[in-house]
């Protein structure tokens, strides 16, 4: 099995571009090279400023290509919760940001002529439980009150022309959620920054900020530093000891991601004939895919263990076996690829944006919707940072406390062993 995510196997080779002189001041530093800091780059780039991005690897070599390759709209959180915690009218907002988030990939793709197979092609949240199955009937409803959302309701006799699996008991299918190959997405993000202007330094990690005088900052890097206007932290789940204060706002959840050899066009429209995007309803769930060459892309929370190569194969075995449990069908296909990453949770489950006390920016936490939503408040930290505060969804909360956490999540086992139990009960 290849040990590389399939998105960036499959992509067009990356250019290499590590080793150049950094410039000694810019308007912008942007540090983390994932779809946050290139959509940044990018938009205030568009706007005039002169713009260096530092990243500790290759662009895209976190979460950023790492994932599902899936665009869904919807948090994390339950409407009603939603509206308790902030509000009608706040609740309202954030959630339209997700909506808002698919658009701004779907415009992007157009306006830099991305080749990624971008498409409009819903999400199906299937029911694990019949009682998973009531909640899906209490979602819909809810979403149709309060944030006008609109999706259908499918029942267990009419899923089998959804999915070709037993396994489940209905579904929600929302159907503006797209799909697109996310490593040629962050591929030609990166070229489009570029063209317009930004400074990418790859291999060249970024070891701390110090504010200077008149209000101007030192980013200091592993090959020099540069003098800058602002300052935008980008690296979410990926954020290194080098930055404790970002780091401590988010627990980071590994993920593990398997995928199939080609299944053949038969077998592929046998087991997700419409080509949906598929989250199911566990605490510990699953999300899967075709792949544009009708392969099945299958990931999940495998094991709570950090991702190395090592724990990466233990979790492909972990969802080889689930992947054949959803689909006996496949009890004989090959699996070829399998990777693990990153996910950065807030204690809330929703994303957290804005400036620090010493005037740093930053967006992190999107709790498994990056994709869409890095991309999306890439954009919008662009336009705060240039003087609109208020086109910010998040503004204002702040990432609540983690007990007794210091940016490593020693508790993640038991939590592990938690949400197992409550998916075997309930």
């Amino acid at each position: 099995m290849k040990t590389i995510p399939f998105w960036i196997d499959t992509a067009d080779p990356f250019p290499d571009r590590s080793g150049k002189p950094l410039p000694e001041d810019s308007d912008l530093v942007v540090i983390g090279g994932g779809l946050t800091g290139l959509s940044t780059a990018l938009h205030a780039a568009r706007k005039g400023a002169r713009v260096t991005l530092v990243e500790k690897g290759q662009v895209g070599s976190g979460a950023s290509a790492r994932n599902g390759s899936m665009c869904n709209l919807g948090f994390t959180i339950g409407v009603r919760q939603a509206i308790r915690r902030y509000g009608l009218e706040r609740a309202r907002e954030i959630y339209n940001s997700y909506g808002k988030a698919v658009d701004t990939v779907e415009q992007l793709v157009a306006e830099e002529s991305i080749d990624c197979q971008f498409r409009r092609v819903g999400r199906l949240g299937v029911a694990h439980r019949p009682a998973h199955f009531a909640h899906k009937q209490a979602q819909q409803r809810d979403l149709a009150r309060y944030f006008g959302h609109e999706t259908e309701l499918i029942g267990k006799a009419e899923l089998r022309s959804e999915i070709g699996s037993h396994a489940y008991h209905g579904a929600l299918l929302d159907p503006l959620s797209a799909g697109l190959h996310v490593g040629r997405y962050v591929r030609g993000m990166a070229d489009a920054a570029e063209r317009t202007g930004v400074e990418i330094h790859e291999r060249n990690a970024a070891t701390g900020v110090r504010r200077g005088p008149g209000g101007r900052f030192q980013v200091l890097t592993e090959r020099g530093a540069i003098d800058a206007g602002q300052v935008m932290m980008a690296t979410d789940a990926y954020t290194d000891k080098s930055f404790p204060w970002l780091r401590r706002k988010q627990v980071c959840v590994g993920s593990f991601i398997i995928v199939t050899e080609p299944l053949g066009e038969e077998l592929a429209r046998e087991i997700i004939p419409r080509g949906r995007l598929i989250v199911d309803s566990k605490n510990i769930g699953h999300y899967f895919r075709l792949t544009p060459d009708n392969r099945l892309m299958f990931g999940g929370r495998a094991r709570f263990a950090p991702s190395d190569p090592t724990s990466d194969k233990k979790s492909g075995a972990v969802l080889a076996r689930e992947m054949r449990e959803v689909f006996p069908q496949l009890a004989r296909t090959t699996v070829e690829y399998v990777w693990g990453g990153s996910v950065g949770f807030a204690m809330d489950r929703i994303p957290h944006a804005g400036q620090t006390d010493d005037g740093v920016y930053y967006s992190m936490g999107y709790a498994g919707h990056g994709v869409q939503m890095a991309t999306h408040m890439g954009r919008v930290m662009a336009e705060v940072m240039d003087g609109h505060p208020d086109v910010n969804p998040v503004r204002g909360l702040a990432a609540p406390r983690i007990p007794l956490y210091n940016g490593t999540a020693w508790f993640l086992p038991f939590a592990g062993v938690y949400y197992r139990t409550l998916d075997r009960i309930r």
